[in-house]
């Protein structure tokens, strides 16, 4: 891909924000915070500049100025996207380089600037172009491009009050922004946008059982902290920062099975709402915001501070998997645990979703998931993590399980498991069982290693040559195949956008009605395959002992194809209207109705103009 077109394929998953390789920060964007600072800002400065909707400022010197070169935003892009951002950041600095001549941006004087500078400081508020481009679009379908007047970091609760007051005091419009990493799309941008990304601060409180997190602390950071304590917090996508996470849809995960979802993993949170006071939930005069009202509401305030819930980690804890050929029996078993209440974290997961997850190539992930499909039969796998209790109740409910160390060595040897050779002697090792048993039996697996031969390096060939001794490296690490690292932290689940953007649908839907269930996940396929588009089934996590789950459906989207983004906005409508027939008909299902359809006007203008 050339640069310009890397650049304009940027996912915005904000995954360049985090250390979640341990290989260093983009040392600019980590300093200046501005989200032009980081690689992925850079990415709509440097489209913008070819597309030629903006001009070079001093922020664009600035910008293009600090990027050392490092590298550093190769390895974490490739490993989620598979795309090679230095070309990128090469082209802008010699694109600035080239046309410094051309810099002659002098704004006027403006006293709501200088009001919102008096607020946050000189260094933490922007007008310039250059760095407000990088708050003003998504990958979404339905999103247009709106360029914000001003972009604001505060860094603490008070700054954001006076924000809040200011932008009352002069009926300024403003939208509050995470790491704008959404795979819905709608990130809206209004003519101030205010980044929580400096409300940073991580207190732990283990005698109460939670630990205090800004509005500026992602996934990935905060479970990182805790970690070393013994303890684990209930988490989503790792760049998402954890307030905006909870306040636009609410944290689930896996481990939503045992630890719940949204507001049953708060202890507290402090809030400022639009005139700028304060408050918390547990304030007597605090406005009810459990209370539910199928409608939309105004926005009570900005959270800026949340107490999570922390949940100890066991010692004998361990990840398995429980393969399935069918979905109605995939969707049985976990219904069955989860009214037994048995293990921690419990996922339905496609085959196509795990094989995605855990190849570091597209080819790779393509082949795998057909070796998983056609050779072994497993369509399903039920992830499970618990503790050798829940593993010996599995077995004792006769269910075959692949171990974490047949985990480790399946995904060690994914590039050997697509030869045919390898699954012809699997098969000739228990004459008369079925791969199923093969790998459910644990006198197997030091066999099974022995044949398949497990090795970082045999994974790393599978990328390109100036990357594979990185991957090594990185592969050498038990944590990369480690289901319970893996659950924890998230990073991989990532790599669903990877070879297009992601549009995720989330629907709570009643897991003692799986014809339901399986009505919903049937008509996904339906519409996608009706717009032509690329699409698989996710996920779904039980809850409630059984009564219902959370179901996650994927569609992608070809950002750049202005054809495609049209099939997928009718499609989205399509799919907005069976979701919301099945919600009238059946009172457990519920979705993120209003979060979209804030977005759905626009998309109807997108669609008729």
């Amino acid at each position: 891909m050339t640069p310009e077109k890397t650049a304009s394929y940027c996912r915005h998953y904000a995954m360049c924000k985090i250390d979640f390789l341990e290989n260093g920060l983009c040392e600019a964007g980590a300093r200046h915070q501005f989200v032009s600072y980081y690689p992925q800002g850079r990415m709509d400065l440097y489209a913008a500049l070819q597309k030629g909707t903006l001009e070079l400022t001093p922020g664009a010197e600035s910008i293009a100025d600090s990027c050392t070169l490092c590298g550093k935003c190769d390895y974490q892009c490739h490993f989620i996207t598979g795309m090679r951002p230095m070309h990128v950041m090469e082209a802008l600095k010699h694109y600035v380089a080239e046309n410094r001549h051309q810099v002659a941006w002098a704004p006027g004087e403006d006293p709501v600037f200088s009001g919102l500078q008096e607020i946050v400081g000189e260094d933490w508020c922007t007008r310039d172009p250059a760095l407000t481009i990088g708050y003003a679009s998504d990958p979404g379908p339905a999103t247009p491009h709106s360029l914000p007047s001003y972009v604001v970091l505060p860094g603490t609760r008070d700054e954001v009050a006076a924000l809040m007051a200011f932008c009352h005091a002069n009926e300024l419009d403003f939208a509050v922004r995470g790491n704008g990493s959404s795979v819905m799309g709608f990130v809206m941008s209004e003519e101030l946008v205010i980044d929580m990304s400096r409300l940073n601060h991580k207190v732990m409180d283990e005698e109460r059982g939670l630990v205090r997190a800004g509005a500026g602390v992602t996934a990935y950071d905060l479970q990182k902290e805790v970690y070393p304590y013994g303890y684990r917090v209930q988490v989503a996508e790792p760049s998402a920062m954890i307030c905006a996470n909870l306040m636009c849809s609410g944290v689930f995960s896996t481990w939503s099975h045992a630890f719940g979802m949204g507001a049953q993993n708060v202890v507290d949170a402090e809030f400022v709402d639009k005139k700028g006071r304060i408050f918390r939930l547990g304030d007597k005069e605090a406005p009810n915001l459990f209370a539910y009202r199928q409608d939309d509401v105004e926005m009570p305030g900005i959270c800026t501070e949340v107490a999570y819930k922390l949940y100890p980690r066991l010692p004998d804890e361990r990840g398995f998997l429980v393969p399935f050929r069918t979905f109605d029996q995939a969707l049985a078993f976990i219904r069955e645990m989860s009214r037994r209440r048995k293990a921690m974290a419990v996922g339905l997961l496609g085959g196509g979703y795990l094989a995605t997850c855990l190849s570091p190539s597209t080819e790779l992930a393509g082949k795998v998931k057909k070796v998983l499909h056609d050779d072994l039969e497993i369509s399903y796998l039920v992830q499970v993590i618990g503790d050798q209790y829940d593993e010996d109740a599995v077995r004792k409910m006769e269910h075959p399980i692949i171990s974490q160390r047949i985990f480790r060595t399946l995904v060690l040897s994914m590039p050997s498991l697509i030869d045919n050779e390898v699954l012809i002697h699997l098969n000739e090792m228990m004459p008369g069982s079925t791969v199923y048993d093969l790998l459910s039996d644990k006198k197997m697996e030091p066999l099974l290693e022995t044949l398949l031969q497990p090795h970082a390096g045999k994974l790393a060939r599978t990328v390109p040559g100036d990357m594979q001794d990185f991957y090594h490296r990185l592969y050498q690490s038990d944590k990369l195949t480690d289901l319970v690292w893996l659950n924890d932290f998230r990073i991989t689940s990532s790599r669903m956008g990877r070879e297009k953007h992601v549009v995720a649908w989330i629907v709570y839907v009643p897991l003692d009605k799986p014809e339901v269930v399986k009505g919903i996940c049937e008509s996904f396929d339906r519409i996608a395959g009706r717009w032509r588009l690329k699409h698989d089934y996710g996920f779904i996590t039980p809850l409630d002992f059984g009564k219902r789950a959370v179901f996650e459906y994927d569609y992608c989207l070809d950002q750049q194809d202005d054809e495609e983004r049209m099939r997928m906005l009718q499609a989205m409508r399509e799919t907005a209207a069976m979701i919301e027939g099945y919600a009238r008909q059946y009172d457990a299902v519920r979705w993120v109705r209003h979060t979209l359809y804030q977005g759905f006007a626009r998309m109807e203008n997108l669609l008729y103009t």
